[in-house]
């Protein structure tokens, strides 16, 4: 299984509203769940650029739902995603 990228680039996001958000996920069981297979998150001047490869965009699109309302309660603007079909994964 190859999955989907997920890109966001979130110009106003502090890593300390990256952390809030991530705790609200983790509480609501969705901090480290099988169909996000890969996360990273890097801060970009004042925003933050994030990427994920997800099992499927149904699995994201679900995750979602609970993601999107605790970046608003945290302050942050969400953006919109960029989405793309894996072709390859190279694991070292």
């Amino acid at each position: 299984m190859k999955g989907i990228l997920i890109q966001f680039s979130i110009a106003k996001m502090s890593t300390e509203q990256y952390d809030q958000v991530v705790a609200e996920l983790e509480e609501a069981g969705l901090g480290n769940i099988p169909e996000r297979l890969y996360h990273v998150a890097a801060a970009n001047g004042e925003g933050l650029h994030v990427t994920d490869v997800w099992s499927s965009e149904e699995a994201f699109n679900k995750f979602g739902e609970t993601m999107v309302p605790a970046m608003i309660n945290n302050g942050v603007e969400p953006a919109e995603p960029l989405i793309l079909k894996v072709h390859n994964i190279i694991h070292s």
